[in-house]
């Protein structure tokens, strides 16, 4: 019967060891209450408590948390009735606010979220909810962190997860989008066209403004050909000529022979392109002829 006692003692004892060591892990602290008041948070490590008179009434993971919560029905300025659920992520910062100052904190939290998007949401239409998300989740993350900062408390960020409009309003909504989508093809098939019809406009003027470059360079390299033809026939005119001029200085012609000299290089003139003045009176022709002879015996 001793043994049997002794036994339980000792089984109570071992009981009373374990359950006396605290194991706490990293990321970790749990409140110890002793007598029912508040003792001491324990952080992370191995920790002895007093069975009967200590006990541990809470613990809290300090790392950030995530609530999940339901969609939730909410009106909007123009009376559109729709379905936001929302994600939340806060953290710890003060264990033992935590405990004291609250009961339920993860549905403290989520009601308090609820009522904060159903009041930013109530002064905003439709399309300033389905277009201001980010400026949603800011202004619920601010209004939800002053409201739990008192629970030790932080809430990091809110964010809308999904809206859900009724039926009708997404009908309504694309066939806006379709219409949109629409508009946006006749503007830039539009475009296209209006690009295509400048670029063959700037084609054609192009075209036309080397085609006239051309016709020009033609016109200026045939006057500069004629005008070279003009002066090389002049020259080889002035050529003859000379040469007839210093026959006649080397020979002792007569009138006659000057005049025939004279009517044979005017004949010869009078065979090119060019126009060729012939005295009309044939006393002229002679005179000229005589001047001529006269001329070149003085010279000799």
């Amino acid at each position: 019967m001793e043994i049997i006692f002794a036994i339980i003692v000792l089984l109570i004892i071992i009981a009373f060891a374990f359950a006396s060591v605290q194991v706490v892990r990293q990321s970790e602290v749990r409140i110890v209450e002793r007598l029912g008041k508040f003792n001491r948070q324990l952080g992370s490590g191995l920790f002895i408590v007093i069975p009967i008179l200590d006990r541990v009434v809470a613990r809290w993971d300090m790392r950030t948390q995530i609530i999940n919560s339901s969609p939730q029905p909410v009106i909007t300025k123009d009376n559109v009735t729709m379905g936001i659920d929302t994600l939340i992520y806060y953290r710890i910062t003060d264990p033992k606010s935590a405990t004291y100052e609250i009961n339920g904190l993860k549905n403290a939290i989520s009601n308090l979220a609820v009522t904060a998007l159903r009041n930013e949401i109530g002064n905003m239409n439709l399309d300033e909810t389905l277009n201001s998300r980010d400026q949603i989740n800011q202004a619920l993350q601010i209004k939800m962190d002053e409201a739990t900062n008192n629970w030790g408390v932080k809430v990091e960020r809110v964010e809308l997860k999904e809206i859900i409009t009724p039926q009708d309003i997404r009908d309504a909504m694309e066939k806006q989008m379709r219409a949109e989508r629409e508009k946006r093809s006749v503007i830039l098939e539009a475009e296209g066209q209006r690009a295509s019809a400048i670029e063959k406009a700037e084609g054609l003027k192009r075209a036309q403004i080397l085609e006239a470059e051309a016709d020009m360079e033609a016109k200026i390299r045939r006057a500069e050909g004629e005008a070279r033809a003009i002066e090389l026939v002049a020259e080889a005119q002035k050529k003859q000529i000379h040469e007839v001029y210093t026959a006649f200085k080397e020979i002792d012609a007569d009138e006659r022979v000057i005049a025939l000299r004279y009517v044979e290089a005017l004949e010869k003139m009078a065979q090119s392109n060019n126009k060729v003045f012939v005295p009309y009176e044939a006393v002229g022709l002679m005179g000229s002829a005589g001047a001529l002879k006269e001329l070149i015996k003085g010279e000799k």
